[in-house]
């Protein structure tokens, strides 16, 4: 007996077929090898888009991005690169990694110590050991 798949399966499985065909080199793509050459956004870039430069009563970038991290956490550490990103973006704007783990610690109330422990998982390749434990 052979055993049937979904349409949806059939459906990714032809758009791969296309899309070798059409870029053989497209089967050799590592979302982890992209991830690592895409370069931090500078800060003075995040300072003038997400500063309070467009609202002088807003919220300055470092705590957007503790904002956006933390709501990462929340959901489950589930999308990591968006939360390795996260990390990468608030070193860039001068978080501590000190700060960062405390912020990552704090979720914990919010989304469990699995969670945590896999946000501080995520977070520590991107600050490193040696990082970590200077402040």
């Amino acid at each position: 007996m052979t055993q049937s798949s979904s349409p949806f399966e059939e459906m990714m499985q032809a758009a791969q077929e296309m899309g070798k065909a059409i870029n053989p080199s497209l089967g050799l793509f590592s979302v982890s090898e992209a991830e690592e050459i895409w370069p931090a956004t500078p800060k003075d870039w995040m300072e003038m888009m997400f500063d309070n430069a467009l609202n002088k009563d807003g919220l300055d970038a470092k705590t957007k991005i503790f904002l956006t991290s933390a709501g990462l956490k929340i959901k489950g550490a589930k999308n990591e690169i968006a939360l390795r990103q996260c990390v990468r973006h608030l070193l860039e704007v001068d978080a501590k990694p000190q700060e960062i783990s405390e912020k990552i610690g704090l979720m914990s109330i919010f989304a469990g110590i699995p969670v945590m422990a896999r946000a501080m998982e995520l977070a520590s390749h991107i600050i490193g050991p040696d990082e970590d434990k200077e402040t």
